[in-house]
């Protein structure tokens, strides 16, 4: 099971931003890892669809 991002994830993920990062840069950066977070909980209780079904949808 992934674990949820904590608040020491979120300070890590800050931290290894370069230094002339805008706040922008930060928040960008922390929902890109929500989503993430999001997603691999989606597949974990079986709610993803296959790679097949994924492709068919995009008519390839």
């Amino acid at each position: 099971m992934r674990r949820p991002l904590t608040r020491d994830r979120i300070i890590e993920a800050l931290q290894s931003l370069p230094a002339d990062s805008t706040v922008d840069d930060a928040i960008e950066r922390l929902v890109f890892l929500a989503k993430i977070e999001q997603g691999l909980a989606e597949l974990e209780s079986g709610e993803g669809v296959s790679h097949a079904e994924a492709k068919r949808s995009f008519g390839l």
